[in-house]
């Protein structure tokens, strides 16, 4: 597989995403339903946004593993969100994971209403191998 990030300007970089991803050649592809801070027995998180962040991302990494895939190979991903205001101060919390993991994604940022019951983000992937 052959991935390439387009990108006319650079103010993206610090936001760690690209304007774009083109995808070659590619084995198998893996769309996920948006990843929420729900634990095992199916209960939604009423903690804080970083927490919920940290646990979208961890729910996210668990999902495309298990199906056999690699967060590297994530290149499109879009975050919704009851407050970007809320969440904008543990962005830095998502970079991490995102440059922990080698990841340059087509990204798309979205504040909505509201999501199920108390949950405050949540991650929807697209990713190949």
């Amino acid at each position: 597989m052959e991935t390439r990030q387009i990108n006319p300007w650079k103010w993206q970089d610090e936001r760690s995403y690209a304007q774009a991803v083109e995808v070659k050649h590619a084995e198998s592809t893996l769309y996920c339903s948006g990843q929420t801070a729900i634990n095992a027995d199916g209960v939604s998180s009423n903690e804080d946004m970083k927490s919920q962040l940290i646990q979208a991302m961890q729910n996210l990494e668990k999902l495309i593993e298990e199906a056999g895939y690699e967060c590297k190979g994530i290149v499109r991903l879009n975050i919704y969100t009851t407050s970007t205001a809320e969440l904008w101060p543990h962005f830095p919390v998502f970079q991490e994971w995102i440059n922990k993991h080698g990841i340059r994604q087509a990204l798309t940022l979205l504040e909505v209403t509201s999501l199920f019951e108390t949950l405050k983000v949540e991650l929807e992937a697209t990713v190949v191998k």
